[in-house]
């Protein structure tokens, strides 16, 4: 169960984003608790503090597709503020997380206000637009043994000083597929071969090494 408790002062260095003066919900989610759900009013701004959440999209036919699996320091379901009425997805903790939750009227205000707090926000959509962009190409044109290991490299945060050999969420290789447009058995085989070549760790925990990124740069 989600508990809740105001967070009015808030600084982030992790992030770089200053909070002082804006008025947030501060939330904390267990493992598989719903942030929000697919079709529920879209009234507030996410920030993700800590943890790891999942997004994903129901079709008509009852089929879902995971969208995202996204760490700290990422906003989400800022959609509220291009005119969204109800959310395009469900948000789920995948592990214990904290949210900071902004009322769509408080981040306008916020973003017309300062500055510096809309040049993150900027910053993090115009990020966000690559990586869509990026996951469409991935997607048209690469097979799925290199789509999987360019997620895996996404989700440890490639390119990070810290991330040479990072331990990823918890996420299940059924997830894994839906990411990825394939299937289980496909994830599940290409998986143990990374293990055996010394790309990926597992025990107990998943962790990527840098030496991944050969599969997605081999033609």
């Amino acid at each position: 169960m989600a508990k809740s408790r105001s967070s009015p002062t808030l600084t982030i260095a992790a992030g770089a984003l200053d909070w002082t003066g804006v008025r947030t919900q501060r939330v904390t989610y267990e493992p598989s608790a719903t942030i929000f759900a697919q079709g529920s009013p879209a009234t507030s701004v996410m920030y993700l503090e800590n943890g790891a959440v999942r997004l994903s999209v129901l079709s008509h036919a009852g089929k879902e597709a995971v969208v995202a699996v996204l760490d700290a320091n990422h906003f989400f379901g800022e959609g509220c503020l291009a005119g969204q009425t109800l959310r395009m997805a469900t948000a789920t903790a995948m592990a214990p997380s904290t949210i900071l939750a902004v009322e769509k009227s408080e981040m306008v205000r916020q973003l017309h206000a300062r500055p510096a707090f809309a040049d993150c926000f900027l910053a993090h959509m115009l990020t966000r637009n690559i990586r869509i962009e990026e996951d469409l190409i991935d997607q048209l044109f690469n097979y799925s043994e290199k789509r999987l290991a360019r997620t895996l490299l996404l989700l440890a945060r490639y390119g990070e000083p810290e991330a040479s050999h990072r331990a990823l969420p918890k996420v299940s290789q059924e997830v894994l597929a839906e990411m990825v447009g394939t299937t289980r058995s496909r994830v599940n085989f290409f998986m143990n071969k990374f293990r055996k070549l010394g790309f990926i760790d597992y025990n107990g925990t998943l962790k990527i090494n840098n030496s991944l990124l050969s599969v997605v740069l081999r033609d």
